[in-house]
């Protein structure tokens, strides 16, 4: 057995430097790629899902590109108050989570150069855009399908994931007032009976579970598990601190019982499961060509998400298991496509392999490892510890 050591942790702290140093310079108007070869475009939710671990790395040059990210973004904003898809291109529109990403990110930004209005116009747009995001004229935000960063999954109506940056958001731009109104919409059931009861509002809570239901609308709803929104919302404050360490449990008893049915090769949880399966009501036909169990949405294990599913367990106090899985994700994102690399920082590893499977020298993957490393080393979770 390798002999856990700091130092390994620190070298690949420096490698996930290296990848963000040369992704910092692309070909659409010098600004940020998502990946070294396979993505050259500035994907929005990318760049902005980086910006935690790039403040914490203290690199000027990369502080300086979030602040020509946020500016440019800025400028492509819809009349509405949208933010596009892709950072150069106004046109390229229809994500559900750019917008949410982009206020987090800035309130992230403000709190780092402490400058409280930093582009305040732009941020006034996207907050009215977000408000009209809500059918109930209330608080939570519904969406389409595969509008958010699973652009191959469906989830419908009021989606975990996008509220839990919302609520996010909200906190860190200190509208504390509408941030408890979501809290309490979500805190609400989901509704299982046959028929919508006109006196409650669904939410996100799953009775028979710790965690949030991946999407919930009227009588329907998905109590499968979201590693990404849970871990935003253990984050954020969203999940009460008795919720949040029952289900960092919960997701440790429920990857040990994939291990022993040989779905998890390593110990890392995929990113949603159990896995959809042919047959199952939500299986969709083109989930055979992207989407097989264990693949891409649907169990891959995503380092970035994994970062911050690490940052969660700091936040639960879970300090010891934190720096376990930090071992686990550094051995991981030393397996690349390109066998000539000494990282890979990949996209996204088969779940019951742990190859990777997606594009090698990923933004978020590099960016949010050094953000879980800094709350390892630390035992804090910045831009979301109160």
């Amino acid at each position: 057995m390798k002999t856990k050591s700091w130092q390994d942790i620190e070298n690949a702290r420096q490698g996930a430097l290296e990848v963000l140093l040369h992704n910092v310079h692309g070909p659409f108007q010098g600004l940020p790629r998502t990946a070294a070869w396979g993505y050259p475009e500035p994907y929005t939710r990318d760049l902005m899902l980086s910006v935690p671990g790039i403040l914490v790395s203290g690199n000027t040059q990369l502080i300086a590109s979030v602040r020509k990210t946020l500016e440019v973004l800025s400028i492509n904003q819809s009349g509405r108050g949208h933010i596009p898809s892709m950072v150069h291109d106004p046109e390229n529109r229809g994500a559900s989570d750019t917008t949410p990403l982009f206020l987090l990110a800035v309130g992230m930004f403000r709190k780092f150069n402490g400058d409280p209005t930093f582009l305040e116009t732009a941020v006034q747009k996207a907050l009215t855009w977000m408000e009209y995001q809500s059918p109930s004229d209330d608080y939570l935000v519904a969406q389409q399908p595969t509008s958010d960063w699973r652009d191959e999954q469906w989830v419908l109506g009021f989606g975990l994931y996008v509220n839990a940056v919302v609520y996010s958001y909200l906190k860190i731009l200190n509208d504390h007032n509408r941030a408890e109104g979501l809290k309490k919409a979500m805190q609400h059931f989901t509704i299982t009976k046959n028929a919508n009861p006109h006196h409650l509002h669904e939410g996100m809570v799953v009775k028979t579970k710790p965690y949030y239901a991946v999407w919930s609308y009227k009588i329907y709803s998905s109590e499968r598990f979201d590693l990404l929104g849970n871990s935003i919302a253990i984050l954020s404050g969203l999940a009460s601190a008795t919720r949040a360490k029952n289900m960092v449990d919960w997701i440790e008893a429920a990857c040990e019982q994939m291990k022993t049915k040989e779905e998890l090769a390593i110990d890392l949880a995929p990113n949603f499961f159990p896995f959809i399966r042919p047959g199952d009501p939500d299986w969709k036909t083109r989930y055979a060509d992207f989407n097989m169990p264990g693949d891409y949405h649907n169990g891959g294990i995503w380092p970035f998400i994994s970062a911050l599913h690490i940052a969660a367990l700091v936040t639960t106090g879970k300090y010891k298991l934190a720096k376990e899985k930090l071992y686990t994700l550094t051995d991981l994102i030393s397996i690349a496509s390109n066998k000539e690399l000494k990282y890979g920082f990949n996209e996204w590893y088969k779940a019951q392999t742990g190859q990777p499977m997606g594009q090698d020298w990923q933004t978020w993957s590099a960016s949010l490892y050094l953000y879980a490393v800094d709350c390892v080393e630390k035992n804090s979770t910045p831009f979301f510890s109160a």
